[in-house]
């Protein structure tokens, strides 16, 4: 499957040579192939997708310059789409359409991305794995296996080539982890780049929106839109050469590091080095203490239940279970800031000499695809700690943090990935630099853009 990229679609559709009623029809054709066996999916928005891409035509004669005129864009069903409903992957939230668009949405749409349809995700987003009621979302590399989550149908959707790009959102993750098990470049932006405003708080500012995309320049171009800032489209290195942290330690002892993952991270220090980079061995402090970001991670979900009005006995059992731990958690002042502050002073004191820090995208391949919405809550949280575990730390300090291809793990049959994060800064140059190294990576070492066509095993409507 031939797909142009948002850069190259944007171009195209500037130069005349093609517009955004055949960009959005050729991605409607493709979601309406593959969406069958993979899930990707909640709702899919053809008719009104047609009638705003002629609007983008419109605009395009008419001069406007925008800067991702034409481009098919999936968003994912944890916020509002003007005329839809959003669900949030639960059958008890409210089916009446939004009445406007989130920030970020109205941003794209202003920008001359067209809204194709909305992304599945696991009740209220909690989980790393997407499944719910609605069906199964599976990885476009191997049907057997997740996509990851939460924004699981987002990754397949790109993954798969039906879009060339796609919003997320991350929480503990949810753009990374997806990336990682898709074979994607995913970026969490550090806290305050880009408009958050999920949920009753945003997990306690844990959540960023960011994007999904296939090569790193694309991603650079949608977190541009997201920021409203322009100048991120075009990230570059600095002259000098980076000092990179190599960190293969394990963050939690309910984990155990798949050699196959850890030879990916060891791979891509090497290829930095070959790129005149400084890379040292690196130890991050990780909590010994896993409260404070499980509490938040838990009473968030809480929360967010509270704010749209649903009743835990209407959710999932293993996201009532979610819910009930995270209020019980609050009651005993496990959210108070303290201990967040002092990991933050020891992170920040152990990663103070390099400019990126590098670890594996993640501990092991992500598991398989089917069922995790009628299994208990602790076979969950196992499971998605288990094999997830680099990623949640850098939502708790709200640092920039993104995910780039590694490679391929042969026995698993789905992509490696290494994660790039950066030391914060309100300017955007955090997420620069990453977006910067990630291209220099892809260039040293392309990675497929879609996935080989798999036969699925089966598939949920």
């Amino acid at each position: 499957m031939t797909l142009l990229t948002a850069a190259e679609t944007v171009a195209a559709v500037r130069a005349g040579s093609t517009s955004a009623v055949a960009e959005t029809r050729a991605a409607l054709d493709r979601i309406a192939a593959l969406e069958p066996s993979l899930g990707a999916f909640q709702v899919v928005r053809a008719d009104a997708a047609l009638a705003e891409a002629a609007a983008v035509d419109a605009r395009v004669a008419a001069g406007e310059d925008l800067p991702l005129a034409g481009v098919p864009i999936a968003i994912k069903d944890n916020v509002p789409v003007a005329g839809e409903p959003m669900r949030e992957g639960s059958a008890a939230t409210s089916s009446t359409p939004r009445p406007a668009d989130h920030e970020v949405v109205a941003r794209l749409r202003a920008a001359g991305a067209i809204v194709v349809g909305i992304t599945r995700v696991p009740e209220l987003c909690v989980f790393g794995t997407t499944d719910s009621v609605y069906g199964t979302t599976r990885n476009p590399h191997n049907p057997e296996r997740t996509s990851g989550g939460s924004s699981g149908g987002s990754a397949a959707a790109v993954a798969s080539g039906m879009v060339a790009v796609a919003h997320a959102a991350d929480g503990m993750g949810s753009i990374r982890i997806p990336a990682a098990n898709c074979g994607l470049v995913g970026i969490k932006p550090g806290a305050g780049l880009v408009p958050a405003d999920m949920g009753a708080h945003s997990w306690f500012g844990m959540s960023e929106n960011g994007p999904l995309a296939t090569t790193a320049a694309d991603a650079a171009l949608v977190l541009a839109v997201m920021a409203g800032r322009p100048e991120l489209a075009r990230p570059s290195l600095p002259e000098r050469p980076l000092r990179v942290g190599l960190a293969t330690g394990i963050p939690t002892p309910l984990a155990r590091l798949d050699p196959t993952w850890k030879a990916a991270a060891d791979r891509t220090a090497a290829a930095l080095r070959s790129l005149g980079h400084d890379v040292i061995d690196l130890a991050i402090p990780y909590p010994a203490d896993p409260v404070p970001v499980l509490a938040r991670w838990f009473a968030g979900a809480a929360d967010d239940a509270a704010h749209e009005g649903l009743a835990l006995r209407d959710l999932e059992p293993r996201v009532r279970a979610h819910a009930r731990a995270g209020r019980l958690l609050r009651r005993l002042g496990a959210l108070r800031p303290g201990p967040v502050e002092r990991l933050r002073a020891r992170v920040e004191a152990a990663t103070a000499d390099v400019d990126v820090i590098l670890t594996p995208g993640l501990a092991q391949p992500g598991p398989v695809a089917e069922g995790w919405h009628r299994r208990g809550w602790i076979a969950n949280l196992r499971a998605n700690i288990g094999y997830a575990p680099y990623a949640a730390l850098w939502n708790l300090l709200g640092w920039p943090a993104a995910v780039v291809p590694a490679g391929w793990h042969d026995a698993a049959r789905v992509p490696l990935a290494v994660q790039l994060v950066a030391h914060p800064a309100q300017d955007g140059a955090g997420e620069a630099l990453l977006l910067a190294l990630a291209a220099q990576l892809e260039q040293a070492a392309p990675w497929p853009r879609i996935a080989a066509p798999a036969s699925a095993v089966g598939s949920e409507s």
